[in-house]
């Protein structure tokens, strides 16, 4: 009878709102849910910093030692074709807006900054879940309000974007005056609690605090956003874990961030929320690319992907994800499909029983069929646009990339660019095209080859120039709250080119 009663619904729900087929596999697995069990799913999101594609054990790592995460796998699904944005505060902000960071509106409309500062007008993950009547925390960096840990703006800080709870740092670990320095400023809600935190104890900290939010809230639906610091420089273990990884001082790290991540499904297994609970773990962008901390080697790995954090190429920001609900997730699958962090808030507003932003274009899909693995779906991104702050550098459709025309050190970017390994960070004269289902690496153009795909991909490059924008012109759909002047780089780049 209730499978009736779901069907039923789900026709209705489609005469209704004109629902494709996606997105009524969707409505149909959540309606399932809840009528299965009648109460909202809790989620926790875990975002790690800097943690490249095969620095998992279930993604490739051989001398990292993941068991938690990799078990996670097993019991739920690895998805390999995850985009974040490929330096952090761009991919935190489309994490929590759901849109690319170009379209998102900025404080005073400031596009000076790499890492935006998120308006406040603008909706977040957080607001979303907490109108659906969730507890709505987040441990760990923040990094929306100034990449600073002094010089960073209250107004745009958690629990004025939909927190009810906060308790980390402004900003990345090397977001102070000496860049080195291993202690940061520590925030509880709105009140600076520690000013110079050990950075080496930050992760079992934040793991703490969120264990104990979770037993709180226990009695309601939560969503707990685990933004932990590590594996960003610079890299600190507690004295359980330093010295203990073959992979350095960067595998001590990755390895207790694993250990802390077993610690909140230990802690959902003692409170019997395993089977109300969904899990979604990711890197907020890939590795950096192997420079020295104190003589030390840092950076982590994205073979055999191409390149690292900062870059077009797909190690910049094609990141590891898993994905973890037992009895709704599948388990033991690999979904290859295409997936980003901007799909991150409708899809978890859809699981929640909310409702994503309707007054504004938001660039992420509901994949809640995708995650549950409904057959025969395919990703709903049909095209992905790469970004460097302002500058479009590639995209993608299906199984096509297209790297577009840029010199070798472009000149609207920080000096990030000394990070990326020399053969990557080359001039691009003519677009190159490659297929990612035979060439993962990016290493062989086959732009001449293919020259209506390449031709297709143009269009789609010069679809999102006029809709979200480019290094120099304001797309019609991006954001600006505040009377300043729109993009004023933009016009800069304008009067160069004439």
């Amino acid at each position: 009878m209730s499978r009736i009663i779901i069907l039923l619904a789900t026709l209705l729900y489609a005469g209704a709102s004109g629902a494709t087929m996606m997105e009524l596999a969707a409505h149909a697995m959540s309606e399932r849910l809840r009528a299965a069990d009648g109460r909202k799913p809790n989620i926790i999101m875990i975002y790690t910093d800097d943690q490249g594609y095969a620095d998992v054990g279930c993604f490739g790592s051989k001398l990292i030692r993941t068991p938690r995460l990799d078990r996670m796998a097993r019991e739920g699904t690895r998805f390999t074709s995850f985009y974040t944005q490929p330096v952090c505060g761009p991919s935190r902000t489309s994490l929590m807006t759901g849109c690319y960071p170009l379209r998102v509106a900025r404080w005073h409309n400031d596009f000076k900054s790499w890492h935006p500062l998120v308006h406040e007008r603008e909706v977040t993950v957080a607001e979303v879940l907490k109108a659906a009547g969730y507890a709505t925390a987040i441990f760990g960096k923040w990094d929306l309000a100034g990449h600073s840990e002094d010089d960073y703006i209250p107004k745009l800080m958690p629990l004025h974007q939909g927190f009810d709870y906060f308790f980390g740092t402004p900003s990345s670990n090397d977001a102070k005056k000496k860049p080195l320095d291993l202690q940061l400023k520590l925030i509880q809600g709105e009140k600076v609690i520690e000013e110079k935190a050990d950075v080496a104890t930050l992760t079992r900290r934040y793991t703490d605090e969120a264990i104990g939010f979770m037993r709180k809230s226990q009695q309601r639906p939560f969503f707990v956003y685990m933004a932990y610091n590590m594996p960003h420089v610079p890299l600190a273990a507690s004295e359980q874990f330093i010295g203990k990884s073959p992979r350095g001082l960067y595998g001590d790290v990755v390895e207790e961030l694993d250990w802390n991540i077993g610690r909140l499904l230990d802690a959902l297994k003692e409170m019997k929320l395993e089977q109300y609970t969904y899990v979604i773990f990711a890197s907020d962008n890939g590795p950096w690319y192997n420079p020295r901390q104190l003589g030390v080697a840092y950076g982590g790995n994205a073979e055999p992907l191409r390149s690292h954090k900062t870059s077009p190429w797909e190690g910049g920001s094609r990141v590891p994800c898993i994905m973890w609900a037992p009895g709704r997730i599948p388990a033991g699958r690999t979904c290859d499909e295409i997936a980003t962090s901007m799909d991150i808030l409708p899809t978890l507003a859809r699981l929640a029983g909310g409702q994503a932003p309707t007054d504004r274009v938001i660039d992420g899909h509901d994949i809640t069929a995708l995650m549950h693995g409904e057959a025969g779906v395919q990703s709903p991104t049909k095209a992905l646009y790469f970004y460097n702050h302002t500058f479009l550098e590639a995209v993608r459709s299906g199984r096509w990339k297209l790297q577009l025309p840029r010199p070798a050190h472009v000149p609207w970017l920080p000096n990030w660019w000394r990070f990326i390994k020399p053969e990557d960070a080359i001039e691009i004269r003519e677009p190159m095209l490659f297929d990612l289902e035979t060439d993962i690496g990016e290493r062989h153009d086959v732009a001449k080859e293919h020259p209506d795909v390449v031709q297709r991909l143009l269009e789609l490059a010069e679809w999102t120039r006029e809709d979200i924008g480019d290094y120099n012109r304001v797309g019609k759909n991006a954001r600006f709250f505040d009377p300043q002047p729109h993009r004023p780089d933009a016009a800069k780049w304008q009067v160069k080119r004439q």
